[in-house]
């Protein structure tokens, strides 16, 4: 948010330096981003690492001028001339200011024109450079068309205020000739990042009442005093609040007789420098009190409201949107509205999106003259909603999500009311239209000295809490050696209980000052140190699979039955699943938690297959089942997922391998990260899930316990992703048996120091025989002698027969103590063989 400095003192009184003042607001809280400087001298050196940017005027050289009288060019139809007074002598200005226009060949002014005058051998900003970086230009005596040229009146770019250069600045009226622009009007502008934690700070009384707070002073508050001239607004107008919950209070005022004109160059001036663009006293006014107080503003045109009515008194209904409902806003784009968007209506229809942009049909205009206002409280949630279905982020909105108390929507409507009537000259109706059906509850926290003492390590009394505290506007009153302590109505962030302990804690240590809380060293026991397992071999896994080349992804936990439909083929059947439902979804596509990490991870294939020629990923998140129990309703149960699909490296100078991922590559993977994790006697057995692959589908199973399925995913499947013709292998593990089932001890073998025999064995088997079955066979038989065994060819021919296959393996045996002999080691390959024949039925091929 951007804070004029001239506009914050009108609230409190500012005596520090100003880069003093922003290192005071960030150490509070409000970090001061930057500060620009508009006129006012900058300082020579920095006190903080903040921003310092803005141009600087020379009290000497620019000053207030008077237009006396505008007077024409005698060879130029697009330049005038101007008689002038700095307040030491008249001067002849040449300009083409198109604004002094309107005034040419009307003589001597009455009144006569203020503007900022740059005397001759000023430094000003050059508006003609098109560079992003500032260039300045310094004022020199010259001729152009005839007339000798020294000096200039300025537009608002020439001086650093803003970017417009069309006309010149026309100052108020109360601008003394000859005084110095800086003193007249010089600024500096603290642009602070508002946190969603600080959004009561989103206004310039809210900054100043944390100024006031951290330099001890006092806030000095708008008047809502409002000068109501005109026939009582009751009868003229009416509120229906159809749902408090969603609109607590809602308020009405009236001005008539408006005039739209422009602003006074002050109003301007600041708005601009606040970052808001001046459209005329009307929006100016609105525009103006929010940024003052905090308030978003709404002007309907009256006498649209009315005819609409069919000359009735309108009736104002704030409401849910219905079925198919739509809007056209004030940028002119006809939205759809969801059946949660919380409406501005009358008996007509819809006028407004509520506490984010207002409708085109009753927006004022040129020809509004009368002008019914509205100042009201939304639900934050119901606006934060309505922002991200409409993608509508707005000033209004910025506020209303972060909250608004409803006691300043009157504050809102009686302070706007009487600037419109100064600047427009409007008759205001006497009293205000509110409905308040739904006051919140005040806010109140006990809090004691020892909470000081054991949380921020400070030895306050009681009574210094409670100044520290009502430097803030906290109501505190003292009951023994407690606190009880009152937030004010704007405090919408202060909790209850321990949430609301930690709030004024966090209030006293800002106004206290950080930097003053004392380093002290920790004064209980330090607690015993507890691994924690399940974390801790997560975390092994993780390594792991990014050890081997693959990314880990964090998706969502929420989304929608259809989207995890598009893991089942249409052709079949998807079970009837019961969801764990949101109460409160932030849009159409996020309103149930998952019970499938595998359809988030495959949208996470879909989104990113199109840019990267490989894709390994893997995530571990959790699904969600509702289990019908009040006190515990969710059963969370976690899950490894993992998917590849591409190319098997990337494409390089060196010797890429290019061939498409399988489901082979995703076995290889599974069996190395289980190995990494010492967990033995795994099985993969065939399964016949309906996201996979016919026959490319297998259970992973340790002593009849499931860790899980894995499989090329099914290309009907695929389909429902768009995805690309490369196989995709997919896993799904079940996190907790995973985890129970490896050991944290485990033996660890010394390297041998024996020579290895190597030999390969090719068997002969039945089809239907898994090569899992002969390996384990192998395995047994072999003994502690065979150390490694790996199937490195399957075949299948003519020669073999019908229903037969060839399985060749590459075996290794490894003594520990000593050199096998080729006895030896034939005596153990028989033992094989003979088992082989005997319980599988193969038959020796070749060895």
């Amino acid at each position: 948010m951007k804070v004029p400095i001239s506009w914050l003192k009108e609230y409190v009184e500012i005596s520090l330096p100003i880069e003093e003042l922003a290192y005071k607001l960030t150490l509070a809280g409000l970090e001061v981003e930057e500060i620009r400087y508009v006129g006012l001298p900058q300082p020579d050196e920095k006190q903080q690492e903040t921003k310092i940017s803005g141009f600087s005027w020379n009290p000497d050289e620019i000053v207030v001028g008077e237009v006396k009288e505008v007077m024409p060019h005698p060879d130029a139809d697009r330049l005038v001339l101007c008689r002038l007074d700095d307040g030491e002598k008249e001067h002849v200005v040449l300009t083409g200011a198109s604004n002094l226009f309107p005034y040419l060949g009307k003589g001597t002014l009455d009144p006569s024109l203020k503007v900022a005058y740059a005397r001759e051998g000023a430094t000003i900003i050059d508006a003609y450079n098109e560079s992003k970086e500032m260039a300045v230009t310094t004022l020199k005596r010259k001729k152009i068309r005839g007339v000798e040229s020294y000096s200039m009146a300025c537009s608002e770019r020439e001086l650093g205020i803003s970017d417009e250069h069309e006309g010149i600045i026309l100052l108020d009226q109360d601008a003394p000739a000859g005084q110095s622009l800086a003193e007249y009007m010089g600024d500096a502008v603290l642009d602070i990042a508002i946190t969603p934690n600080i959004a009561r700070a989103a206004s310039i009384l809210g900054v100043a009442r944390e100024v006031a707070a951290i330099t001890d002073k006092k806030i000095i508050p708008p008047s809502l005093d409002t000068v109501m001239e005109g026939d009582p607004i009751e009868g003229r107008v009416s509120i229906e609040i159809k749902e408090p919950e969603l609109n607590p209070r809602f308020v009405l005022g009236l001005i008539k007789n408006v005039e739209k004109k422009p602003s006074p160059y002050w109003v301007q001036r600041r708005l601009k420098l606040a970052g808001v663009r001046p459209i005329d006293c009307v929006v100016d006014a609105t525009n103006y009190t929010m940024l003052e107080i905090g308030e978003p503003l709404h002007a309907f045109d009256y006498d649209v409201l009315l005819e609409r009515a069919g000359g009735k008194p309108p009736k104002i209904i704030t409401r849910r949107a219905k079925s198919g409902e739509t809007l056209v806003t004030l940028d002119e784009i006809e939205r759809k509205l969801e059946d949660y968007t919380v409406l501005v209506t009358d008996q007509s229809g819809p006028l407004s999106l509520a506490g984010v942009m207002g409708g085109a049909d009753s927006e004022v205009s040129e020809k509004t003259q009368n002008v019914l206002l509205e100042g009201a409280s939304w639900n934050y949630v119901n606006i934060r909603r309505t922002v991200s279905a409409q993608g509508l982020p707005s000033e209004a909105a910025y506020r209303f999500e972060r909250g608004v108390h409803p006691a300043v929507a009157p504050q809102g409507v009686l302070r706007c009311l009487e600037w419109m009537r100064k600047w427009t000259g409007g008759i205001v109706a006497q009293g205000l239209v509110d409905e308040y059906p739904l006051p919140p509850k005040d806010t109140q926290v006990t809090l004691s000295p020892s909470d000081i003492l054991r949380w921020l390590g400070l030895a306050l009394s009681a009574k210094e809490i409670e100044e520290l505290l009502k430097k803030l506007d906290f109501e505190v009153s003292l009951k023994k050696d407690q606190l009880v302590v009152v937030a004010p109505p704007y405090r919408l962030d202060i909790g209850e209980g321990m949430v609301g302990k930690a709030d004024l804690m966090e209030e006293i240590a800002r106004i206290y000052g950080y930097d003053r809380i004392p380093e002290t060293n920790l004064a209980d026991e330090l607690p015993l140190q507890v691994g924690n397992r399940s974390l801790e071999l997560e975390d092994k896994i993780r390594d792991k699979l990014a050890g081997i080349g693959l990314q880990e992804v964090v998706t969502y936990r929420i989304t929608s039955p259809e989207a995890e439909l598009r893991t089942f083929p249409p052709d079949k059947k998807a079970p009837d699943q019961d969801y764990l439902e949101l109460a409160n979804p932030i849009s159409s596509d996020k309103t149930v938690m998952r019970r499938s990490v595998l359809a988030s991870l495959l949208e996470v294939v879909e989104k990113n297959h199109r840019s990267r020629d490989r894709i390994a990923l893997f995530e571990i998140g959790s699904e969600f089942y509702p289990k019908g129990d009040d006190k515990n309703p969710v059963d969370e149960k976690p899950k490894l997922a993992i998917a590849l699909t591409g190319v098997r490296s990337h494409f390089s100078w060196q010797n890429a391998d290019q061939e498409l991922m399988d489901f082979y590559d995703l076995k290889g993977l599974m069996e190395e990260l289980l190995a990494d994790l010492h967990i033995k006697n795994i099985s993969y057995l065939p399964d016949t899930a309906p996201s996979y692959h016919p026959g490319k589908c297998t259970r992973i199973e340790k002593d009849g316990k499931i860790l899980g399925t894995m499989g090329e995913i099914h290309p009907i499947v695929k389909g429902n992703y768009k995805l690309a013709d490369a196989p995709l292998a997919a896993a799904v593990l079940d996190l907790d048996i995973l985890l129970e089932e490896i050991d944290d001890l485990y033996d660890v073998q010394p390297i041998p120091d024996q020579p290895p025999v190597l030999e390969d064995l090719a068997l002969v088997v039945d089809d239907h025989v898994p090569a899992e079955a002969v390996q384990s066979l192998i395995i047994e038989a072999g003994g502690e002698t065979l150390t490694d065994i790996k199937l490195f060819d399957v075949y299948r021919g003519e020669q073999l027969g019908d229903g037969k296959k060839s399985l060749a393996y590459s075996l290794v045996y490894q003594h520990p103590a000593k050199t096998l002999t080729d006895k030896e080691v034939a005596a153990i390959r028989g033992s094989i063989v003979k088992r082989l024949e005997k319980e599988l039925g193969a038959q020796l091929r070749s060895w």
